[in-house]
């Protein structure tokens, strides 16, 4: 069966939806499938690849990952070339994982099912994190957005300019998108906790919608070298830096002495920020290559994720697990999905920082040997209910489903 991913971004670029994608091409290659991925190219990468058993097309589509969902939507050119055209009719299955929904009525017309894989809540957030960030919590508006809190998610990283572009389009290109979507033959959604907030929201998906989780990266476990704790959602409001920042301080107030929290994905900071954060015991580091990033990892004993919106999946959680670490979670989203059964994960409500505080304090006072214990047990529920080989057979079902619904359909 021939598999064309059409993805904007593919990893190392992007974050953990492309590392799903990547993944999935592995594991269809490996089990036989022919995997085509056509994706943007960046500089210094070649135009084509082969190496892992799937071929990956890299096409000049943009020039940064800003803006992707509609950045790529306005290349109709590329969209309607003959040599796109070449990959659509070659595919048995289009597969797309991220945001390249305007290839999905191209794919209709020319006959093919398409399998649309979800990593958020595009269909009914033109933000995609269903998060109000005006009210300070879940949006619970159905099949609208706020064009106040369009402008102030905009206005947290944009000039001006760019945020009335930007608010013009989530007000006005998303409905194409959701349109699009809804033309898809099968939706994936990677937990069930994100299929319910679609499918509540938008019923007209509900029949197509089936819920597999993202495949795993091959890890090891890591030796606890340390006593620290580990952050890695960076500055972004709605992984929860805020929380943790107040957390810190409630601990700080209280006298107790702080714990280290190495902070990765942070920019260059001003001097009298980054002492702040030094003060509350943050360590903050940028964007660190494997080999600092495994350095940096064994220093802690847990992984702190104090996520405030609805996160579907969570590969944080998944790697905090697979690596043997306590975690600290929210229990929000897949989050509790992902962690069920765990007794090494400390799940708190999201947003509170001062439950936050308390657990940390709670897991900070754990030897290295109990947290070690807790990791072991974390890795062995874990890694028996997510097994590559059953997320493979799923994916592979539904391709299969999808392939016996077109012959029905044209009557073959």
């Amino acid at each position: 069966m021939n598999i064309l991913f059409l993805s904007e971004l593919f990893y190392p670029n992007g974050s953990g939806a492309e590392l799903a994608t990547y993944l999935y091409a592995k594991l269809l290659s490996n089990a036989g499938f022919s995997v085509t991925v056509v994706t943007n190219r960046f500089s210094g990468e070649p135009e084509f690849s082969s190496s892992e058993g799937f071929a990956v097309y890299r096409l000049s589509l943009f020039e940064n990952m800003k803006d992707v969902k509609y950045s790529i939507l306005k290349r109709v050119d590329t969209l309607l070339s003959v040599s796109m055209r070449k990959f659509l009719r070659w595919a048995d299955v289009v597969y797309i994982p991220r945001y390249w929904f305007s290839a999905i009525p191209l794919a209709k017309t020319l006959g093919k099912p398409v399998i649309t894989h979800l990593h958020d809540y595009i269909p009914i957030c033109p933000m995609a994190n269903r998060y109000d960030v005006v009210a300070g919590g879940f949006c619970e508006r159905q099949n609208h957005c706020s064009l106040n809190c369009i402008v102030a998610n905009e206005k947290r990283s944009r000039g001006l300019a760019k945020v009335v572009g930007s608010v013009f389009l989530n007000a006005t290109a998303w409905h194409c998108l959701r349109k699009f979507i809804g033309l898809s033959d099968f939706i994936i959604c990677v937990s069930r906790a994100q299929r319910d907030i679609i499918v509540q929201n938008m019923p007209s998906l509900a029949e197509k919608v089936r819920v597999i989780y993202n495949p795993m990266p091959s890890l090891s476990p890591l030796e606890i070298q340390g006593d620290d704790f580990g952050y890695f959602g960076g500055l972004s409001h709605p992984k929860g830096f805020h929380v943790l920042l107040k957390a810190l301080h409630c601990l700080k107030r209280k006298g107790w002495t702080p714990v280290v929290v190495n902070a990765t994905k942070f920019p260059n900071m001003k001097e009298h920020l980054a002492h702040f954060l030094a003060n509350l015991g943050v360590a903050v580091y940028g964007r660190l290559n494997s080999a600092e990033y495994g350095r940096v990892y064994r220093k802690n004993k847990a992984v702190i994720v104090p996520s405030i919106w609805q996160e579907p999946f969570g590969y944080v959680v998944a790697e905090a697990i697979l690596r043997g670490r306590v975690v600290v979670a929210s229990s929000i989203g897949g989050i509790p999905e992902l962690a069920d059964g765990c007794r090494g994960v400390f799940l708190i409500d999201p947003n509170d920082p001062f439950q936050l505080a308390e657990t940390i304090e709670h897991v900070a006072s754990l030897s290295r040997e109990e947290a070690s214990n807790l990791g072991a047990h974390n890795i062995e529920v874990f890694s028996s209910r997510f097994e590559n080989g059953k997320i493979l057979d799923d994916f592979s079902e539904l391709l299969n489903s999808v392939i016996v619904t077109k012959n029905v359909r044209v009557g073959i």
